[in-house]
């Protein structure tokens, strides 16, 4: 689960509080820390629409779907239909699902059935990328021999588009405790990229917007 920055708007934050400051006589005002964070308290969102961001993902295809879930990003996604699968597998964690929320999930199943968790993807990825590669090999085209492949263990690319607003709300959503573990994982990343170029605008919504889960 990694992520990188392939592209911000330059002077991001200096950008948005001009543009906030659009029916201001003071509109070339270089303090923007307390304009910005004025801005997020009563939800002023518009003014972070003004500056963008574009971030690699590497995920699970399964982590993936609920990246796209977010529609306000645009997203071009690593192609199966062009391009044959050639990656390693990802682990994934084994959790106890909790009895109450079906959102919830906790880290403490015995080590002989995390263990087993851990043997079977293996033998499962295995088996799946040996019969994929057969079919590619017999001539069945990508866009069908990609329905023997495993989503959660089959690692994809995706580029993700957005506003500083988009990036706010879904860091919200994804940060918290009900999301996936594996999915903040990746929200963690994106924020390690974010927040040091965007300081003023991290520092003013982690005390209104995000509930991270340390």
């Amino acid at each position: 689960m990694t992520a990188r920055l392939i592209t911000i708007t330059p002077d991001a934050e200096k950008t948005m509080a001009y543009i906030a400051r659009v029916s201001s006589p003071n509109q070339e005002n270089p303090a923007i820390a307390g304009l910005l964070a004025y801005c997020i308290r009563p939800g002023h969102w518009s003014v972070f629409e003004h500056a963008y961001a574009t971030l690699e993902i590497e995920t699970s295809r399964a982590i993936a779907r609920q990246i796209i879930r977010h529609r306000s990003f645009v997203f071009s996604e690593f192609s199966q239909r062009y391009s044959a699968v050639n990656s390693d597998y990802i682990k994934v964690e084994a959790r106890r699902q909790d009895t109450k929320n079906r959102q919830a999930s906790h880290d403490d199943l015995p080590s002989e059935v995390t263990k087993w968790f851990e043997f079977a993807q293996v033998a499962a990825y295995d088996k799946a990328m040996t019969v994929y590669r057969e079919a590619l090999r017999k001539g069945i085209a990508k866009e069908s021999a990609r329905a023997l492949l495993p989503e959660g263990m089959t690692l994809s690319r995706l580029y993700v588009t957005g506003s500083v607003r988009s990036w706010l709300h879904y860091l919200a959503v994804r940060l918290a405790a009900g999301t996936q573990k594996e999915h903040r994982i990746v929200a963690q990343e994106c924020r390690g990229i974010l927040e040091p170029l965007l300081p003023a605008t991290f520092q003013a919504a982690s005390t209104t917007l995000f509930q991270e889960v340390k």
